[in-house]
Formats: C-alpha cells, structure tokens, sequence
C-alpha cells in the first residue's frame, strides 16, 4: 500500500481480466477489450518472487 490511502483506494478498485489482463470498472460485468466474464479483482500486494 502507498502513502496516500484516497489514492490506494482509487487505483485498487477496478476489476483485471483473466484473458487479456485490461483493467475495468469496479462495477464491470464483462471485459470492455474482449468481452469475457472472467473478471478478478486487482490485488492489493505484490506477489512475492520465486
């Protein structure tokens, strides 16, 4: 998380396609690039590297 949690959670609050990786609105039901439903939401932490 940064400094500034109005920016966090501006930046954190949209949902990831799981096809083409395009960002979408929080209140999205399909992907506005492919057109899937396969939406997840944009997570908070890095994943740590292997």
């Amino acid at each position: 998380m940064g400094k500034l949690q109005i920016a966090d959670a501006y930046l954190f609050n949209v949902l990831i396609c799981k096809n083409c990786k395009a960002r979408n609105s929080p209140n999205a039901k399909f992907c506005r690039k492919c057109g899937s439903k396969a939406l997840r939401p944009k997570r908070k932490e890095v994943a740590a590297k292997k």
